[in-house]
């Protein structure tokens, strides 16, 4: 078998759940010829990639999958790019408050996600769950994690993506999807990885 860590966020921002990690602790144990290693990240810049780094090293993955919520999308987002930069417009879980830094004082601007992105949203979208290809997971944590997981394996044969969830019904908040659409996403994407 080989392995996936897939990793989704603690609540922020005032809320009760966070949908990426309610989908991902849903999640099935294998799916597609994979043992999935589930974790629980801090919403916490520079914490939350220091921990998958330690998972990573500890499990010695095939590929990492982190999911968060994107508030104000309708549909789940594979993101395309991670970029060098921390912007947040609220406070992460420790009252880091980052105005345009660097992730990587020297790193390059950019790099893209080592995932097959349209695959999985075309694939996603024919299951009937509405998904479409995201050009910016942001500045805050969840670009955070992303930049710094593609820099660290940028060349090695590790696959490293990132994927946005909309809000879950159960938050009550608007666009959203039903939990079991979201598990439903992704768990087609690990599918077509």
């Amino acid at each position: 078998m080989k392995k996936l860590l897939i990793t989704g966020f603690e609540p922020f921002g005032g809320e009760q759940i966070n949908p990426s990690w309610e989908a991902v602790s849903s999640l099935s144990e294998e799916i597609n010829g994979y043992t999935l290693t589930k974790l629980r990240l801090p919403v916490v810049f520079g914490e939350a990639a220091r921990i998958v780094l330690d998972s990573a090293k500890e499990i010695s993955p095939d590929v990492i999958i982190c999911v968060g919520q994107a508030g104000g999308r309708s549909a789940i987002t594979p993101e395309l790019v991670g970029i060098n930069l921390r912007h947040a417009a609220i406070p992460d879980n420790k009252g880091n408050i980052p105005c345009d830094e660097r992730i990587i004082e020297n790193g390059n601007d950019a790099y893209f996600s080592t995932l097959p992105v349209r695959k999985i949203a075309e694939a996603i979208n024919s299951s009937g769950v509405p998904s479409q290809v995201s050009y910016s997971a942001g500045a805050y944590i969840c670009n955070d994690v992303l930049y710094t997981l593609l820099a660290q394996y940028n060349g090695s044969d590790i696959k490293i993506g990132f994927i946005h969830v909309p809000y879950s019904s159960e938050q009550g908040k608007s666009p959203s999807m039903p939990m079991e659409d979201i598990v439903k996403g992704l768990t087609v994407a690990i599918e077509n990885i």
